[in-house]
């Protein structure tokens, strides 16, 4: 088969490799499409990679092309979504069914070869089937959602409330949804670029905030009656809307960190007392997982998606890329700003196609 090879830092090829056969309660997957995860670019552009030659690839949808022994809930044929963990279930975490926080797990497309090929192999449990009313493009993206539910869920999450979202990007984007199917009084999104403010509000937020403009904390109170806001989510992992997250808090407030900082950060007393005069609640959030494997964030999520009520806009892609032109996609990322939103890399795609 065809595949996206990392051999070394820089240097990712399209080459052709074994095709993986399905083992004993795994299933063999014909790839469609595969979402370019922010952790692929370091393992790529940088020295994250685990080792070479290596597949990365964690974000997919696709069908099922072979089963192995004893599968029992997939056929061939069956419309798919990749989750990619991989936990030991024999750890304290995993028999307490905290399978993100397992430490001897694996990982589909970092520690085992993943979906930037033709056809991928993955634990049946490790497919999670939907409808025809939900697209392939919707299937790349049910990983990133469900990050996002289990991130809302981290918190003792009740409707009724209002909600801040900090970072308009495509995890910030599914918590703002969630937080309205689950029925929050008011979401307000936070993000500094006006296209993604708007995509915000098209997908059904009660109000945005640009956080470029010089007022725009007063704005912010204004739309809580000055009280600030009863949760708090933070999802672009930047010092700025880590320290804002603070601010936003109400009193009691509940405050999770979903994104993932890349970079030292410090507060001043006076930042940091924030949590202690508000006696807000703060979390973090690792993952999609829970209870029984691969858990509710991944039933939902079809769920949802099928229903309409989890929306989905052809905006949020950037970009669609045929495997053939891995290569040309991570040059992207070399420049900053230049990639606005996800890029699908198509393994179905022709060879020539832009």
């Amino acid at each position: 088969m065809k595949a996206g090879v990392v051999h070394a830092k820089n240097d990712i090829r399209f080459e052709e490799i074994g095709t993986p056969k399905p083992g004993k309660g795994q299933v063999k997957i014909k790839v469609k499409y595969t979402g370019i995860c922010g952790s692929d670019v370091p393992r790529v552009n940088g020295d994250a990679c685990h080792f070479f030659p290596n597949v990365l690839g964690h974000e997919f949808s696709g069908t099922v092309a072979e089963t192995g022994e004893e599968v029992t809930s997939l056929k061939p044929g069956d419309r798919v979504a990749g989750v990619p963990l991989v936990p030991c279930m024999e750890c304290e975490d995993c028999l307490r069914g905290d399978y993100s926080l397992c430490k001897h797990y694996s990982f589909i497309g970092s520690r085992e070869f993943g979906s930037f090929a033709e056809y991928v192999v993955v634990p049946e449990k490790n497919a999670v089937p939907f409808g025809e009313e939900v697209s392939f493009e919707q299937g790349a993206f049910f990983e990133p959602a469900t990050v996002a539910l289990h991130g809302l869920n981290r918190l003792n999450y009740q409707g009724g409330k209002t909600v801040a979202i900090l970072g308009g990007g495509t995890i910030g984007l599914f918590t703002m949804q969630w937080a309205k199917i689950f029925g929050a009084l008011k979401v307000v999104v936070f993000d500094i670029t006006p296209e993604r403010l708007d995509l915000a509000m098209r997908l059904g937020a009660d109000a945005v905030v640009n956080t470029g403009e010089a007022d725009y904390l007063e704005r912010a109170k204004e739309l809580t009656a000055g009280k600030g806001y009863d949760y708090v989510y933070e999802t672009a992992g930047n010092t700025v809307t880590i320290k804002m997250a603070f601010q936003l808090a109400a009193n009691k407030a509940g405050v999770c960190m979903i994104g993932t900082p890349t970079r030292e950060l410090s507060f001043s007393v006076d930042e940091w007392e924030n949590m202690n005069r508000k006696e807000f609640t703060l979390t973090g959030s690792w993952m999609s997982y829970s209870a029984p494997f691969p858990g509710k964030e991944w039933e939902l999520t079809a769920h949802y998606f099928q229903t309409g009520q989890l929306k989905f806009h052809e905006s949020l892609i950037f970009k669609k890329v045929p495997l053939a032109k891995i290569g040309e996609a991570f040059e992207l990322y070399k420049t900053p700003g230049a990639v606005k939103g996800k890029i699908l890399v198509d393994s179905e795609g022709e060879e020539g196609q832009a």
